[in-house]
């Protein structure tokens, strides 16, 4: 159970760098992109196909994050000059990105890491000569998990404070001058043109940026699992939309900080959900799609069904001394 969890952790902060852009794009600019499905591709095959060439990992991870951004532009493109509608441009993007992503890997439909160096084994290397590891499976021997040690600390740290520098990086952008414009982009497009703003190119900056965050995500799960795969981008829309929504509804999102580390809660809460699950007898690998769709559809419901319960009280509570009032009224008339 430890080493599922544990496990589920590490994907869970990877998979909330993907949610993080999936949150720029669906709820600040309020704009359904399914490019992810294929840039999270994109990410993790120009990343894997640079590091079976010799190149280094950290270059080949910058570059997906790149290739991300370009593909995010290009639906920005389709949308704003080609003036094709959100949701079309985002699939015809999905739709492109499928070949484009064999030919970055070399029509290769699965490319394997394995034995390769990348930012995994510089993370697990990291955490030995430091002693990291040492340290913390001292202590985990110490409470008596000393037989469910994970095989590195690295992976979980340094991903963990990667994705809190991404968050702040996010937070930071979206309180300057062009983030906040972005954001009223995103809440009223027409507003923001009676202020001189170009909605055109932010827009293509906004979905830019989101698909460099899930291509960066792509990247570096690629790495992780230890092989990039053409299918690997299927569902990921709705495991960012799921991230988003579970941390919301959880979390709160009264602030932009508090928002973005929501959403970084809800991608690892979603992952331990899912593990979990897993585990039970009666669920097969092939029902991780079921699962994702169950919890997607509780997080969309649950919520409002507690919020209309409130407003239900609190009209109550509202009413009671009006009619308390009348009843005392109808007795004064009757005697």
């Amino acid at each position: 159970m430890f080493a599922s969890i544990f496990g589920a952790l590490e994907s869970g902060i990877i998979f909330a760098i993907m949610a993080l852009g999936v949150y720029l794009s669906f709820r600040v600019l309020d704009f359904p992109d399914l490019t992810v499905d294929g840039s999270f591709v994109t990410g993790a095959g120009t990343a894997a196909a640079m590091i079976t060439r010799g190149l280094d990992p950290i270059l080949a991870t910058a570059c997906g994050m790149l290739a991300g951004f370009i593909a995010g532009c290009f639906t920005g493109l389709l949308h704003t000059k080609g003036k094709i509608h959100a949701l079309l441009s985002g699939i015809l993007m999905m739709i492109a990105l499928w070949s484009i992503n064999l030919r970055i890997m070399e029509d290769a439909a699965n490319i394997p890491l394995l034995g390769k160096h990348t930012l995994m084994t510089e993370m697990a290397d990291f955490a030995k000569i430091t002693g990291l590891d040492a340290s913390l499976n001292a202590a985990l021997k110490a409470v008596g998990l000393g037989e469910s040690l994970p095989r590195t600390w690295g992976i979980l740290v340094l991903m963990l404070a990667l994705t809190l520098i991404i968050k702040m990086l996010n937070d930071w952008f979206l309180q300057t001058e062009i983030g906040l414009a972005l954001r009223a982009t995103g809440d009223n497009k027409r507003m923001s043109r009676s202020f001189s703003a170009n909605t055109d190119r932010l827009t293509i900056l906004g979905l830019g940026l989101a698909n460099a965050w899930v291509a960066l995500s792509g990247a570096i799960y690629a790495q992780y699992g230890g092989f990039a795969d053409i299918g690997m981008g299927v569902g990921m829309i709705i495991v960012g939309l799921a991230s988003v929504i579970i941390g919301e509804a959880l979390f709160g999102t009264k602030t932009i900080a508090r928002t973005t580390l929501a959403v970084i809660g809800g991608a690892i809460l979603y992952r331990i959900v899912v593990t979990l699950a897993l585990r039970i007898e009666f669920f097969k690998p092939g029902d991780l799609k079921l699962i994702t769709a169950v919890i997607v559809v509780l997080a969309l419901v649950v919520p409002k069904a507690v919020d209309n319960r409130r407003e239900k009280r609190r009209r109550k509570r509202r009413q009671a001394p009006a009619d308390d009032w009348k009843r005392e009224a109808e007795q004064r008339a009757a005697t």
